[in-house]
């Protein structure tokens, strides 16, 4: 509900102080905030101020608004001329209002009050406002202080975190290196694992170094130069072998002084385990790295010159470690030569001179495997018995190297003892089988004896587990004596060897071989028994009885021209010459 109005006549300062103090006094006594009712008080302090300014009389209406219950009223304020004071109304503004939290006191005209009071209630107004005022500077002071702590801990926290963030590059940048690193070294123990690989994997040193060229040049290194100290290098002068000198670098002969690893560049290389000496004067430009190659001993020198400015640390390291490698490579490679050597002296020393008896031409072949230690066991022998007939003998003990050549030379002895005795050839098998089981219980042998007389047409063999011996008529027609053969000899087990007959007319040929002339990998033996036959089947009697030597050859032409041979070869061609 709306109370009915207040009027208060204004004409003078007094009036309009007496004015201002009673609406004081009205929203005091209601309730009104402290701070609502200092800005009230003030906007109509500023309205009374111009009324009086214009002149005249003025009205200061009062309406005080009650609303119901529980709920808040609120005092409105407004200013008009009386009569024809002024020029019209102070301003277009709304009343002034101020909320009242509780109703007036009394109704009907305000108290009046004293004009010092007024002005102490004022002072009490703006002492509370000022209160006011020392309680917002208060928390001012405190919101700028915490704001003050926020930035701090703000800056802190970026500090923190720029902090963190240079930590986690640094993490990050160390991972990357390492990984790096890591991959590096992965790349350098496949490459030497490889080059280890495809360089112990030969026997031959002319292979080593070949390959540790293909292998090194150019990503390892620019150049390189092998020096072995058993190497011996001649040219030809004036029909005499003269030994010609090889000029080395100062690194590479300190290195063989030494016996460490030598780097030799305008700047020390600091290289793990390495000498540094100054640039050599063969390569003054790139710098070298001469590395002994060592195994049981000094073998020689590997020299290196850089592919760039300089040597890695790392690549030096695998390098000094390839070369060791190399050097246990050359040094069996070199061992291996020794022996195989060897093995090939023994066992051509051991091979029968072939005799020339009347009516019979022999011709006979032995070629070594071409690699590998495949080398004795093979071998051939012909003689007379006493009674005039000749042996031939062809066999292939189990096993390779030096105790295979010495077995096979005990029994090409053992077999020439017993034929004294006029024995036929399954009794000599028959004896030869008994004494490699009693000497070499571990070794068996294959062979295969014929016995022929000159000018009876008829051959009298034994085999022992041997391929079987081919037969070339006058005709040319070829056939194979495939009886079946015995067991091997050595073989733990009783057995005594049958001996077989076949008609050897004069201009027949007889053929005995080892198994390394007709059986490859993958093949058997048949086929390449099938490529003798025809091979001997291609030759003709004047061809045969002219120069059988020849003939040897061109028998073994087919059949190893085409492949290496990983096994001994044995050819004894016997041939009856026509009367």
């Amino acid at each position: 509900m709306t109370v009915s109005p207040d009027v208060w006549n204004i004409a003078s300062v007094a009036d309009a102080a007496r004015a201002r103090a009673a609406v004081d006094r009205i929203a005091t006594d209601a309730g009104a905030p402290t701070l609502e009712r200092a800005r009230f008080l003030t906007a109509l302090t500023a309205r009374l101020r111009r009324s009086l300014g214009r002149g005249g009389e003025w009205e200061l209406l009062l309406h005080l608004r009650q609303f119901a219950s529980g709920q808040t009223g609120r005092l409105e304020a407004s200013l008009r001329p009386v009569g024809n004071s002024g020029t019209g109304p102070l301003d277009e503004a709304p009343s002034l209002t101020c909320s009242l939290p509780r109703r007036r006191a009394q109704d009907g005209p305000s108290i009046a009050t004293s004009l010092p009071e007024a002005l102490l209630r004022a002072d009490e107004n703006t002492a509370a406002v000022l209160n006011l005022l020392d309680e917002q500077e208060s928390l001012v002071r405190l919101h700028r202080e915490e704001l003050h702590q926020t930035n701090q801990g703000v800056l802190a926290l970026h500090a923190d975190l720029e902090a963190a963030a240079r930590a986690q590059r640094d993490l990050l940048e160390a991972e990357r290196t390492a990984r790096a690193e890591a991959e590096r070294a992965r790349r350098l123990l496949t490459f030497l694992g490889d080059a280890s690989a495809a360089i112990t994997s030969s026997l031959s040193h002319t292979a080593i170094l070949r390959r540790l060229s293909d292998i090194l040049v150019p990503g390892y290194a620019e150049h390189l130069d092998v020096w072995l100290f058993d190497e011996e290098e001649y040219a030809d002068h004036d029909d005499e072998r003269t030994p010609r000198v090889r000029e080395h670098s100062a690194a590479a002969v300190a290195a063989a002084r030494t016996g460490r690893p030598q780097h030799a560049a305008a700047h020390p290389g600091g290289l793990p385990g390495v000498d540094d000496l100054p640039p050599s004067a063969l390569s003054p430009q790139r710098p070298l790295l001469a590395i002994p190659l060592v195994a049981q001993r000094l073998l020689g020198v590997l020299t290196l010159t850089a592919p760039g400015p300089r040597f890695d640390e790392d690549t030096s390291v695998m390098l000094v470690e390839l070369a060791r490698r190399v050097g246990v490579a050359l040094d069996h490679a070199h061992r291996y030569q020794q022996s195989r050597n060897t093995a090939v002296a023994l066992q051509r020393a051991q091979l029968t001179e072939l005799p020339t008896p009347t009516g019979v031409l022999l011709a006979a072949r032995y070629l070594p495997a071409t690699w590998g230690m495949n080398i004795g066991g093979d071998w051939y022998d012909a003689f007379l018995q006493p009674d005039g007939s000749l042996l031939a003998v062809i066999g292939d003990v189990t096993g390779h190297g030096l105790h295979a050549a010495v077995v096979m030379g005990q029994l090409r002895t053992a077999l020439r003892a017993y034929a004294v005795e006029n024995a036929t050839p399954g009794e000599i098998l028959t004896r030869l089988h008994r004494m490699l089981g009693h000497l070499q219980p571990e070794l068996y042998a294959t062979a295969l004896i014929a016995r022929f007389r000159p000018g009876e047409p008829e051959v009298v063999w034994a085999s022992a587990g041997h391929p079987p011996a081919v037969v070339r008529a006058a005709d040319g027609t070829v056939r194979i004596l495939d009886a079946k053969p015995g067991v091997m000899l050595g073989i733990p087990l009783h057995y005594v060897y049958t001996d077989h007959r076949a008609d050897l007319p004069a201009g027949s040929s007889l053929v005995l071989y080892t198994d390394g002339l007709v059986e490859r990998r993958g093949q058997g033996i048949d086929p390449g028994i099938g490529r003798l036959s025809h091979a001997l089947a291609a030759l003709n009697t004047p061809e045969l009885e002219q120069d059988l030597t020849a003939a040897a050859d061109a028998l073994l032409k087919p059949l190893l021209h085409d492949s290496e041979r990983d096994d001994d070869v044995c050819l004894l061609l016997c041939h009856t010459v026509t009367p």
